[in-house]
């Protein structure tokens, strides 16, 4: 068994000799974040992949941006650490379900949150991000009827922003909703100089409380500017890391869950460890490989987000 500094420093060497890229996304451990070439939220990490000159891409992440790289990346080898970080979002909308709730709503155009499987993009219009979300939907037709899957949290969000009515699909992050609004009151009495800051997947409830909503990277931003000094943290966890790497004099407290666990993490974003991000270099394995055919289809509506952001 190796220690974290022998796998840091085999990273770092195997990151050289395969000319390879390591993108990260904001939740994923420290370490990891520390070690990454680039860390983001979905809509960066998308722009990166597409940009990035190296040879090999190995994500961080979960299996779904892993995907997005691959499709982006058609020719080069994207590795990501444990093939079983997946999403819950993802898994909440399988391609055979998404595929009739499509059939049934002929005349409708489905934008998609990138959360979901490359087959459920192959199927959807515009892929967005919560970061691009409310500027895409603004960009429809008022005339045209919008199907927005998978998250009904921040399908609900853009709705109110934007005010155009939506089809919703029944669909969930099990981090954003564990937030507790009972144990956000109490650390707000006893944090009464505390701004809640939240990612639009929480629920309405804890949205109607903060003082500031976006994704990950705005909520970065957000804190970076603020002249506020204390901020509650409604999403993952991991994102305080690079808060605290950016401010200094700042405190930022994470929202608790209703449980007694540490369900303010994300179990698929944390299966990712610098053992298997070291092996999955070292062995170029484990790949994300997909069908030619699949690939192109899916590039469509994420090439269309692009675009449009």
């Amino acid at each position: 068994m190796m220690t974290p500094q022998e796998y840091e420093q085999g990273i770092r060497e195997l990151k050289s000799s395969l000319n390879a890229v390591i993108l990260a996304h904001y939740y994923q451990d420290s370490e990891i974040q520390d070690l990454a070439d680039f860390v983001g939220d979905s809509l960066e990490l998308s722009r990166k992949a597409a940009s990035t000159t190296a040879d090999v891409i190995v994500f961080c992440g979960v299996h779904f941006m892993a995907e997005t790289a691959k499709i982006l990346n058609p020719h080069k080898p994207v590795l990501l650490p444990d093939l079983l970080a997946g999403c819950s979002l993802s898994e909440g909308c399988p391609p055979p379900a998404f595929r009739k709730f499509r059939e049934q709503h002929p005349d409708h155009v489905a934008i998609t949150y990138i959360n979901c499987s490359a087959e459920v993009k192959a199927l959807s219009d515009i892929i967005c991000t919560s970061s691009n979300a409310e500027k895409i939907v603004a960009q429809i037709p008022k005339e045209t009827p919008i199907l927005f899957s998978p998250d009904k949290n921040l399908g609900a969000y853009i709705q109110k922003k934007t005010g155009r009515p939506m089809t919703l699909w029944n669909g969930s992050c099990i981090v954003h909703e564990t937030f507790s609004e009972r144990k956000l009151i109490a650390l707000q009495l006893e944090h009464p100089d505390a701004e809640l800051i939240a990612h639009p997947e929480c629920e309405d409830h804890i949205l109607a409380k903060a003082s500031y909503i976006g994704s990950t990277s705005m909520l970065l931003k957000y804190v970076q500017t603020s002249p506020g000094k204390k901020f509650i943290v409604g999403t993952e966890y991991g994102i305080v890391h690079q808060m605290e790497k950016s401010t200094s004099g700042k405190t930022f407290l994470p929202l608790p869950p209703e449980a007694n666990c540490a369900c303010n993490e994300c179990p698929h974003m944390k299966r990712n460890t610098l053992e298997k991000l070291y092996l999955c270099m070292r062995d170029m394995s484990p790949q994300i490989t997909m069908e030619p055919e699949l690939l192109n289809r899916a590039r469509a509506p994420i090439d269309r987000m692009l675009e449009m952001s």
